[in-house]
């Protein structure tokens, strides 16, 4: 054929990197580190709950070389947050935006970045659901379960807050889970033996309780915890297991952010995966079974960007990480996330 065709990979420009409170050198690291590589400057505006981790991240950047101009840091209160969120999206030196953070929050940035067609990444809410089939090792998935769930007190992207555990196995589950539960010691993470902190203010704990009273108000049984902790500070809220949840309840229908354990129970394959996917979010789920004809299956039927399949903690550095429906576009880590802060150029060279 005449000429020869070149395809140029090149970095995407000014990236603006939004970032939240729940990991925060980690949700940093994990934009800034591929988009820098990529060759793109960054500007990152961290949550207005933990600014001084990126403060001083742009402080160990200036230490270890990094020119001025290439990773800059943006604070904002709650007040100017949205005003600071406006010119990022609306500034056309910005060319890309990647946002972790609330699906609400997410879908306002869409709109926002509609007037200037930016590339954008975003890793938004899940509710990822946590299967319990009947060939499990109910063992192993106690502790996948409790991995999962109570990790940061339930704080993260990818807790399980939706269990969907195969009537057979429910009571022995249940009971494993709730002695796991309630051996954790409570307190300030730098404390020798604490397991399990607070939540992230005193707001949480309140729509912690509601989600709980209205699960109960709908049938649901608490197994334990189900209450604030107010001794241990306004922060506090007890590791809760609650079973009978009704599947219409808030506490299932929207990611709960927090360490409660949502459980009902199902008694087919097909009702299972009619459970995990009743819902509009698909950032994670995770399953327990001993059938590897059912590991591919049930995986491949999934709405989910990241599947567990006997594990709870999943993300890893070499791993793409992202969901699917509401849950976001575009991944981070592996190759594939450094896919996101590259453009690629064709050249038809006529030689």
């Amino acid at each position: 054929p005449r000429g020869k065709v070149m395809a140029i990979q090149e970095a995407v420009g000014v990236c603006a990197l939004i970032t939240p409170w729940n990991f925060p050198i980690a949700m940093i690291t994990r934009k800034a580190g591929p988009a820098l590589a990529a060759g793109c400057t960054t500007v990152l505006k961290p949550s207005e709950l933990t600014p001084l981790t990126a403060v001083a991240l742009s402080v160990l950047a200036e230490r270890a070389g990094v020119p001025d101009g290439v990773f800059e840091v943006i604070t904002a209160d709650r007040e100017l947050t949205k005003e600071v969120g406006d010119e990022l999206c609306s500034n056309p030196v910005v060319k890309k935006i990647s946002f972790t953070g609330s699906t609400a929050v997410g879908k306002g940035l869409m709109k926002s970045c509609s007037g200037t067609v930016k590339r954008l990444s975003l890793e938004l809410g899940g509710n990822a659901a946590f299967v319990v089939f009947e060939d499990a090792d109910i063992d192993g998935a106690a502790n996948a379960a409790i991995a999962s769930k109570f990790r940061n007190a339930g704080q993260t992207c990818v807790c399980a807050d939706r269990f969907i555990i195969h009537k057979s196995v429910e009571e022995e589950f249940v009971a494993k889970l709730a002695e796991k539960v309630n051996q954790f010691t409570l307190g300030h993470g730098a404390k020798d033996g604490v397991t399990m902190g607070p939540v992230i203010s005193a707001l949480p704990v309140q729509n912690l309780k509601q989600k709980v009273d209205d699960a109960m108000a709908a049938g649901a049984t608490c197994v334990t915890g189900g209450t604030p902790l107010p001794l241990h500070g306004p922060n506090y809220f007890a590791p809760t297991v609650l079973t009978n949840v009704d599947p219409s309840s808030s506490i299932w229908r929207t990611e709960t952010f927090g360490p409660i354990a949502a459980i009902t129970t199902f008694e087919s394959e097909e009702e299972a995966l009619f459970l995990a996917n009743d819902t509009t979010t698909g950032l994670a789920s995770y399953f327990c079974t001993r059938d590897l004809s059912r590991i591919f299956r049930f995986s491949a039927a999934l709405e989910n960007g990241i599947v567990g399949v006997n594990e709870g903690i999943v993300s890893h550095a070499v791993a793409p990480f992202g969901g699917v429906k509401e849950s976001g576009l575009g991944r981070e880590g592996s190759v594939v996330g450094m896919n996101e802060y590259l453009e690629t150029k064709y050249v038809f060279l006529n030689a």
